[in-house]
């Protein structure tokens, strides 16, 4: 077996995927991927509820071996009450620069009945672009409903998933 230096063994890509999940209440604000949407209700969360960046964060964690969001940011810490999900991002990549790591890339999936995400795609993959420090262009964001199954598809809440690839043990 061959053996590699430690600078060779720290470099290399990881992959990490993410979701999350929350409940639609009325009255609440509809955050998505840092757009505040038109609607008549948001997610009932201990941050704002952006199941997007949520699950972007979720899957930036597993890609550096780090748990999920619930170890760093708990919904039992008050710190976190109503916090900016981008800001939660911005945290999170900071813990992937001091480990010399960095995002190539994001695919990520929102899953809701409504409202239309199309028209907010753009400003989305700008705001996470930014949060992870990365071009947009390195940010896929896609919409897609139920088709009228389960909890999400009745309209009860919104979901997302998520998958990035990180480059580690950069100079």
């Amino acid at each position: 077996m061959a053996t590699s230096s430690p600078r060779q063994a720290a470099t290399g890509w990881r992959v990490g995927t993410g979701y999350d999940i929350h409940r639609l209440e009325e009255g609440l604000p509809l955050v998505i991927g840092g757009v505040s949407l038109p609607s008549k209700a948001g997610l009932r969360a201990h941050s704002d509820g952006d199941v997007l960046a949520h699950a972007i964060g979720d899957a930036l964690l597993g890609a550096l071996g780090l748990g999920d969001l619930g170890a760093h940011f708990p919904d039992s810490d008050p710190r976190w009450r109503g916090a900016s999900s981008l800001g939660i991002l911005e945290a999170i990549r900071a813990m992937a620069d001091e480990r010399g790591a960095r995002v190539a890339n994001v695919d990520a999936t929102v899953i809701a009945e409504a409202p239309r995400m199309a028209p907010h795609v753009a400003a989305m993959k700008v705001n996470l672009g930014r949060c992870l420090g990365i071009e947009p262009e390195r940010v896929s964001v896609k919409a897609t409903t139920n088709e009228g199954i389960g909890s999400v598809g009745r309209g009860e809440g919104i979901a997302a998933m998520a998958v990035v690839l990180v480059e580690t043990g950069r100079p």
